[in-house]
């Protein structure tokens, strides 16, 4: 999606400018053309040097060449630019847009930039919650700039919360989806219902059984599925990533059973249905209403199962939907798919294997297999989880038709 692409770069004087040489790094893969505009307080940060080997351009600081005078035109970059990416924006760049001020090359190309404008924010938790901050950045949004939102982590000021810069990965999946997005609407007026995430099944007030899971692949299917112009609901269970785009509507949920209800509520009206949230098996009989003391002997904890999601939207499926599945299989991989390709009534299951390095939980790449009901079967390679929604898609849609 981003071959032959212009895209210019902004880079503001913080601490996760060290992160515009990975965002490069994949623009660049990408086959995009980039050249880089920086903050003469981010050379603090990162070299220009660095950014100039990666982007294979000059960087851009000053409004000219103070060696040989030649006018660096901010006119001529938003021209130029297919899309302008600013990552990171520290608080002081925001308030600046926001306030139409231009004291360097960054916010003056800004403010006469044509193309579509992308903002990463990126700082302390603090700043980022501060009331200025949110009114400059909803400023930025209802004047048509993308917000890339900012990510949950640690700080480096040490502490823990939400202001840290997108990583670059998910930066570039969301300049695919937004690039695909104006070629192809492949999926207008289908509604898509995905499930993501893991579940928590409380043990007691501050103790659950949990798993792995992060939501990424179903977050990027849902993003994809938005994309592609589909009415998309993202049935989320307890995770800090969320989904780009204000058109997927987002039911958070904690447990298996609420889990289930809000699926069986949304898979009635859904003309397609993936099912790719690690929902637990099994949940504690009985729920402490207080925090179970340690104690000298074992604790026996009984369990039961949870809802089996994927049987009961099976059991009602009708000839109309499409409802897909997952498999997270260790053993007899593609056997054990194919079972509960039909025990489940699924059009379609994605196969992925725990054997496979760098699939899976956590991580921003998947290798997956696809069987249909025919026993078609396609095999993919490693690939970031947003190319692997973009797959799975296309085998939907050949489906649908």
């Amino acid at each position: 999606m981003l071959k032959g692409k212009n895209i210019l770069l902004g880079v503001t004087g913080g601490i996760a400018a060290y992160k515009a040489a990975s965002v490069i790094r994949l623009l660049v893969k990408e086959g995009a053309d980039v050249r880089v505009i920086m903050t003469p307080r981010a050379k603090e940060f990162i070299t220009p040097l660095t950014l100039a080997t990666l982007s294979k351009n000059p960087i851009l600081v000053d409004f000219f060449d103070p060696e040989d005078g030649r006018w660096n035109s901010h006119i001529d970059l938003g021209l130029w630019a297919d899309l302008y990416l600013i990552a990171p924006a520290t608080a002081n760049s925001i308030a600046r847009m926001a306030g139409g001020i231009a004291d360097n090359l960054l916010l003056t190309t800004y403010l006469s930039a044509r193309c579509p404008v992308f903002v990463a924010p990126a700082m302390d938790l603090d700043m980022f919650n501060h009331p200025a901050t949110v009114e400059n950045i909803d400023m930025l949004r209802s004047r048509g700039v993308n917000i890339i939102d900012a990510e949950t982590g640690e700080l480096a000021s040490g502490l823990e919360g939400k202001g840290r810069m997108a990583e670059p990965e998910n930066i570039l999946n969301i300049l695919r989806i937004f690039f695909s997005k104006k070629k192809r609407l492949t999926l207008l007026k289908r509604k898509l219902v995905v499930n993501a995430g893991p579940t928590f099944e409380r043990i007691d007030p501050v103790r659950y059984i949990g798993n792995f899971s992060t939501g990424k692949m179903g977050i990027a299917l849902a993003e994809a599925a938005s994309a592609r112009g589909a009415e998309v609901t993202l049935i989320l269970g307890p995770t800090h990533l969320r989904p780009t785009g204000s058109s997927i509507k987002v039911i958070s949920v904690e447990s298996s059973s609420e889990m289930a209800s809000e699926c069986e509520l949304y898979f009635r009206n859904a003309d397609i249905t993936i099912l790719s949230a690690a929902v637990a098996d099994f949940r504690p009989v009985k729920t402490s209403k207080v925090k179970i003391k340690r104690g000298g002997a074992n604790l026996q904890l009984d369990l039961e199962p949870t809802v089996d999601i994927a049987g009961s939207l099976g059991s009602v499926k009708r000839d109309d939907q499409i409802l897909v599945g997952f498999a997270l299989e260790t053993d007899n991989e593609e056997i054990n798919a194919r079972d509960k390709l039909i025990r489940k009534n699924f059009d379609l299951i994605i196969l992925n294997s725990l054997a496979d390095k760098e699939a899976g939980f956590g991580h921003e790449t998947n290798r997956i297999t696809l069987i249909d009901r025919s026993n078609n079967i396609d095999k993919f390679e490693l690939k970031s989880k947003g190319e692997v929604a973009g797959d799975i898609l296309d085998k939907i849609e050949s489906l649908l038709h």
